[in-house]
């Protein structure tokens, strides 16, 4: 599997980083993992193309994680010309909230040329969707949100993400034994209602079994503590940045490699 991280900043933009999302090719498929307000030009800075993508996960319901949806499917259907089915998955209220969002940003929208189908998961409730094992975990941030972490497997590697959270036990879960762990640490301080900060996540790596852990959705003041973040054994994220994951069994994950100066 391989993973690229098309955009890692927070709401803001911290650091000029564009919203979160991130992209994994494998064998089995392609997937989107969050889809944010800004992605859109992340993603085609890249050179990506929406046709190579079969399923989006979505995280939560967050501007900044979901909010560039309706450019995605508008691509798809103008640009693209997209043909072939399309699943896009994410938590509870994900239609309704997607419907809103549509609404609000085309309500002139065409039906779609190419067949959506809308999963709404179930948290703790594997689905095999594309090629991926995708399961969901309750966590704790805005609770309109339907905040929830990730876990995708594609039978080789497992890519698993915090999504945005406060401190809680299930991220020990979320991260067992990934081959690549994304956490956010949106704070270097003080704790933010609903975020993680650098002095619980540290106090707390003790406990995660994840291969690799690389700290995304980071603030300015989280940014300034990288260098802290990376002596103990964590890889600060950039937009740009791709790590390819060994197949279980042939030693793990590998060290990120720079797409982008």
């Amino acid at each position: 599997m391989k993973v690229t991280i098309v955009g890692c900043g927070d709401a803001f933009a911290s650091g000029g980083r564009a919203h979160t999302c991130f992209r994994l090719d494998s064998p089995a498929g392609a997937a989107i993992v969050d889809f944010g307000a800004s992605s859109i030009a992340a993603w085609k800075r890249l050179g990506f193309r929406f046709e190579d993508v079969d399923l989006v996960a979505i995280s939560h319901l967050h501007g900044d994680h979901f909010g560039g949806l309706p450019f995605l499917l508008l691509d798809c259907e103008f640009v693209e010309r997209r043909v072939r089915p399309l699943i896009v998955a994410g938590p509870p209220g994900l239609k309704a909230r997607l419907g809103q969002m549509l609404d609000a940003s085309f309500p002139s929208r065409p039906p779609w040329s190419f067949p959506l189908e809308l999963v709404e998961l179930q948290p703790g409730r594997p689905a095999r969707l594309s090629g991926f094992t995708l399961e969901n975990f309750e966590v704790i941030h805005s609770p309109g949100s339907s905040p929830t972490g990730l876990r995708l497997d594609d039978g080789g590697a497992l890519f698993a993400f915090s999504g945005d959270t406060s401190w809680t036990d299930a991220l020990y879960d979320i991260a067992q034994d990934a081959d690549l762990f994304l956490c956010e640490c949106y704070s270097g301080e003080q704790a933010a209602p609903g975020h993680l900060d650098w002095p619980t996540l540290r106090a707390k790596l003790s406990g995660f079994s994840a291969k690799r852990m690389v700290v995304t959705h980071m603030s300015d003041s989280a940014l300034r503590r990288r260098a802290e973040m990376e002596g103990a054994g964590l890889v600060a994220a950039y937009d740009g940045q791709i790590f390819d994951l060994e197949p279980r069994g042939d030693g793990g994950a590998r060290a990120g490699v720079p797409a982008l100066p």
